[in-house]
């Protein structure tokens, strides 16, 4: 029987999702730098990254990447994760089929595509930049639409916005959000988790 509560070692923390938005790590980064050192300390202790153990007993994070590389690229190695599941027991292509089942893995990469479970990184450190999903958090926390339980729905907003227009820089613009707010307010959109606009926009 697993433990729930252990020590996560964030160099050997396994990322259970393809890309995420560099500009958030950034973010996150620049939060924790204005923290005093207690309040860094305290947030190290109290953060729990909800995790999976598979093979070999690693544990596969399945949630809270972007801070996650935030620590480790400021040079915090120690966390804390809750395990959710115990799937040490699997092997290979099983283990991630059980992991895409319980929704616990997002086999996409930067441009969206779907890819093989090994593509998958084994470093929080390896994991590509996609500034579409940087664009979706952005939206989101600029209300334009609301934020949903279902995992990965940013992703989904993501792959909404790649083909209707081009983001210059990994940092999605004033006018980039802006924009993309009022597309997330029209109809089709609609199909989208978290979605708050009209159908008579």
């Amino acid at each position: 029987m697993h433990t729930p509560l252990v020590t996560l070692d964030l160099r050997s923390a396994r990322p259970t999702q393809i890309a995420l938005g560099m500009a958030e790590v950034d973010d996150k980064r620049k939060e924790w730098k204005a923290l005093g050192r207690k309040k860094r300390q305290d947030m190290i202790e109290s953060h729990l990254f909800p995790g999976v153990l598979g093979p070999d007993k690693a544990i596969y994070i399945v949630d809270h990447h972007h801070l996650g590389l935030a620590m480790l690229l400021d040079g915090i190695t120690s966390a804390h994760a809750m395990i959710q599941r115990d799937f040490s027991m699997l092997e290979g292509s099983v283990f991630w089929r059980t992991m895409e089942y319980y929704r616990w893995a997002h086999p996409y990469d930067r441009d969206g595509h779907r890819v093989a479970f090994s593509e998958i990184p084994e470093s929080l450190r390896d994991m590509q930049d996609d500034p579409y999903r940087a664009l979706s958090a952005y939206v989101r926390m600029g209300g334009g639409y609301s934020k949903d339980a279902l995992p990965y729905s940013e992703f989904l907003w993501a792959d909404f916005y790649r083909p209707q227009f081009k983001l210059k820089k990994s940092r999605p613009g004033k006018d980039d959000i802006k924009h993309a707010i009022k597309l997330a307010q029209q109809p089709a959109a609609s199909y989208l988790p978290g979605w708050s606009g009209s159908h008579h926009a």
